[in-house]
């Protein structure tokens, strides 16, 4: 059967974790969050993840529940010390390449849907690759990122740029700007009311698919 959506009530305790984020607030409405959030994005993700066994195989999971992040934010290094997330997500990696490879993700807030896939911090030895890639087969990474329906759907290619062009790659190379990039991304938002929709899923397929 064909995900029905998010609850109102869960996508309005969202909404309202942004102004009650505190550790008292969420434990007295833990029980919205497990029931009205938590277990739909498990079965979101599940029901994404049968269409991407037939449509996607590089990035199925044989452990769909492993693809959704946790609420609880990491602030050892953040000067952003609130301790929730104030959206719930989910990744599809390449499978057998974890962070070395592009990925597939989303994320659903009371406001907006977002839907990524790249590359959004590849470690040193993937950027480098990344990057050596992109010099040596620059007109087919072009054709690639400036896909008619890719853009209409997704936009242009985003992520941080160095100044200068690193060190190894000719500073006159066609692929100049791509190849001072740090991330390789694309990033799109939808109307947060999709998320209560059973039209969500369908919207994500598709944009996986484009990517």
């Amino acid at each position: 059967m064909a995900f029905p959506g998010f609850s109102k009530q869960g996508l309005r305790w969202l909404s309202e974790l942004k102004d009650n984020n505190n550790r008292e607030w969420f434990q007295a409405s833990k029980q919205t969050y497990e029931q009205e959030l938590k277990l739909p994005l498990l079965a979101l993700v599940d029901s994404l993840n049968n269409q991407i066994a037939a449509k996607l195989p590089e990035y199925f999971l044989d452990e769909p529940a492993k693809a959704t992040f946790r609420i609880y934010r990491d602030t050892r290094f953040s000067k952003n010390k609130t301790p929730y997330k104030t959206h719930v997500s989910a990744a599809f990696p390449r499978r057998g390449l974890l962070e070395k490879a592009a990925g597939l993700y989303f994320q659903i807030s009371g406001e907006a849907i977002g839907i990524a896939g790249g590359s959004y911090n590849p470690l040193p030895d993937s950027l480098l690759a990344i990057r050596t890639r992109i010099a040596e087969e620059h007109v087919a990474f072009e054709k690639l990122t400036h896909n008619k329906k890719l853009v209409k759907m997704m936009g242009e290619l985003q992520g941080e740029q160095l100044r200068r062009i690193p060190k190894g790659f000719p500073p006159d190379h066609p692929m100049e700007s791509a190849l001072r990039r740090k991330q390789f991304y694309f990033w799109a938002e939808l109307d947060g009311a999709l998320a209560g929709s059973p039209r969500l899923e369908k919207e994500l397929i598709t944009r996986f698919e484009a990517l």
